[in-house]
Parts: structure tokens; C-alpha cells; sequence
């Protein structure tokens, strides 16, 4: 989440006057916002986020508190294969994240015989992502979201229209889901090659092999 600083300046002969700051991340804004107290010359010092939601000073400090043991600074990867010779598909979620200060890594697929091309199998595969988010507890956060679908990249950031009805409609459950989580999803293309964890997960369910683990990332 990033936030802007207002404030209310006030000169030592009494002339009055706001500013707002660019938008910053939480931590920096904070920095600048105790600076600005300590001029003993800022008044009534407010944070305002995305949502035009407004914080105190004294809030934002219990957020940032209380986010060090919450999951945060999150990527997902996703990918769905689809078999065209059974009309199944597997789906595959890598999420990274970090808590109390460590790294976490979470996998998990799952399979499905109710999706009709690749292309609803990758919807699927990132709507998983977003469940197993909720049941982490993960809510009003940015989430950076990696996938190698350019139909469902370019779909969800807005750059290409979701013609076919059964694709518009995952697209509207996955917005619905971001939305009630209150997430703010970064989406990212990229090569095949480069989401080789949640490819093999993908096809993993495909064969039968269904996985759900956390394991924790060691500092290298």
C-alpha cells in the first residue's frame, strides 16, 4: 500500500498554508511525517491511501506494527494446463511472501474436469491464488501477480476485451475477489520459461499429483 502525506504548515508569524505529498510507501511516509512533527511549526498530520481512506498518524504506526506479523510483500505465480484428450486440466499456484520477518513460499495445484480450453484453465489457476490469499488472511495489500497467459494479463489489465462469455466471467469473479480482499493486483507477463514452478505444478495435478506446502526460504 502506498499513502500520501497532508499536512498544515504554519509560519512562526502565524500564516497557514497545505501541502500533500506524492504518493510513498508506508514506511517513508512515516519517517517524513515524525520529521515534519518534530519543525514543531506542522499541523494536524493525516495519511490518505488509494482508497482516499484517512489515517493518523498513530494508526498508520499500529498498521505497519501489525503488518510485520501478517503475510506481506506478496507474488503470485499461476498456471493452468488443459488436456484436450481427457477435457481436464491442472491447475498450479507458487505463492512468496514474507512474515515476522521471514520468507515464506507456498505451492499448491489442484485438478479439475469442469473447464473447457487452456485458456478458463489459467483464469482458474490464478483464482486459486486468491483463495489460498484469503485463507492466508492477505487483505488490502499490492499483490504482484506473474503469469505467462497474455490472455489473461492483457485481459485483466484492460488492454484486450474478454470476448468469450465464459472468460468475462472469470475475469468478473477474480476482480470481485481482489475487490472484496481489498488487494491492489501489479500484473506481470512473462516467458514460460520464467514460471516454470507453477508450469510443474499445473502439470503435476494433470498426473495425478496434488500438492499444498509452505516451507520457509533461508536467506542465501
Amino acid at each position: 500500500m502506498k499513502i500520501r502525506i497532508e499536512w498544515n504548515y504554519r509560519t512562526p508569524k502565524g500564516t497557514e498554508t497545505f501541502f500533500q505529498s506524492e504518493e510513498l510507501p508506508i514506511a517513508h511516509a512515516l519517517l517524513i511525517a515524525e520529521d515534519l512533527e518534530r519543525t514543531k511549526r506542522t499541523k494536524k498530520v493525516t495519511f490518505t491511501d488509494e482508497h482516499d481512506s484517512t489515517w493518523t498518524v498513530k494508526e498508520m504506526k499500529q498498521y505497519l506494527k501489525g503488518l510485520e506479523t501478517e503475510p506481506h510483500n506478496i507474488t503470485v505465480h499461476f498456471d493452468g494446463g488443459f488436456d484436450v484428450a481427457t477435457n481436464s486440466s491442472g491447475l498450479g499456484c507458487v505463492i512468496y511472501y514474507e512474515q515476522s520477518g521471514k520468507s515464506y513460499r507456498l505451492r499448491r495445484n489442484a485438478p479439475s474436469a469442469e473447464l473447457i480450453s487452456n485458456n478458463e484453465a489459467e483464469y482458474a489457476a490464478l483464482y486459486l491464488c486468491l483463495q489460498e490469499l484469503e485463507l492466508l488472511n492477505v487483505h488490502h495489500l499490492p499483490v504482484k501477480i506473474v503469469g505467462d497467459s497474455q490472455v489473461v494479463i492483457n485481459q485483466l489489465n484492460g488492454e484486450w476485451p474478454a470476448l468469450e462469455s465464459n472468460l468475462s466471467q472469470w475475469a468478473d469473479r477474480i476482480d470481485e475477489k481482489l475487490n472484496e480482499l481489498g488487494l491492489q493486483p501489479e500484473y506481470q507477463l512473462v516467458p514460460r520459461k520464467s514460471n516454470g514452478e507453477a508450469d510443474r505444478l499445473a502439470t503435476q495435478a494433470l498426473n495425478g499429483i496434488e500438492i499444498l506446502a509452505t516451507s520457509e526460504l533461508k536467506a542465501e
